[in-house]
């Protein structure tokens, strides 16, 4: 065996150099790409934790969110039923004053009439009571012996009272 000629050694060894040279750039990139995927990594566990505790904190204020809004639905409902009960207590009272109104209206109504008899009975009062007179000489057309009373009774004539016009006015 002979050696190999000086210049393919050189080559050779020029050769193992360049490739020594790639590996530790290929090793330096590695590191630097293993570096870069480790802070990635880290940011990103980072970024995670704070999604989750916003996502947490999200949570907790929809769940008082929707205490304070169910509270508010009761409060709401139970106004609505106390105004429900205030207007059927009014309705029962519109209903209570319109009777009385119809009432008022008829009294009135029949008003005018009322007050002309209370005249007429007035006037009668004024009148006074019929002069004591015989009735065996009652004027002609004038008023007869005292008649029974309506039930078809005949009324003790000590028991009838004279009748005197009045008013209570």
């Amino acid at each position: 065996m002979s050696a190999p000629p000086a210049l393919q050694i050189r080559e050779a060894n020029a050769h193992l150099a360049a490739v020594h040279r790639r590996a530790a750039e290929l090793e330096a990139r590695l590191d630097a790409a293993e570096r870069t995927v480790h802070a990635q990594a880290e940011r990103l566990a980072l970024h995670d934790q704070h999604l989750r505790a916003a996502l947490d904190e999200l949570g907790r204020a929809k769940d008082r969110e929707i205490a304070t809004l169910r509270e508010q639905l009761m409060t709401s409902e139970a106004t609505v039923r106390s105004l429900q009960a205030a207007v059927h207590r009014r309705d029962e009272l519109i209903r209570q004053l319109q009777q009385r109104a119809e009432l008022l209206q008829d009294i009135c109504h029949h008003r005018p009439p009322l007050a002309g008899l209370l005249a007429v009975l007035a006037e009668a009062e004024r009148l006074g009571p019929l002069p004591a007179s015989n009735p065996s000489h009652a004027p002609p057309g004038g008023p007869g012996p005292p008649v029974a009373n309506s039930t078809g009774e005949e009324a003790d004539r000590d028991h009838l009272q004279p009748a005197v016009f009045g008013t209570t006015v």
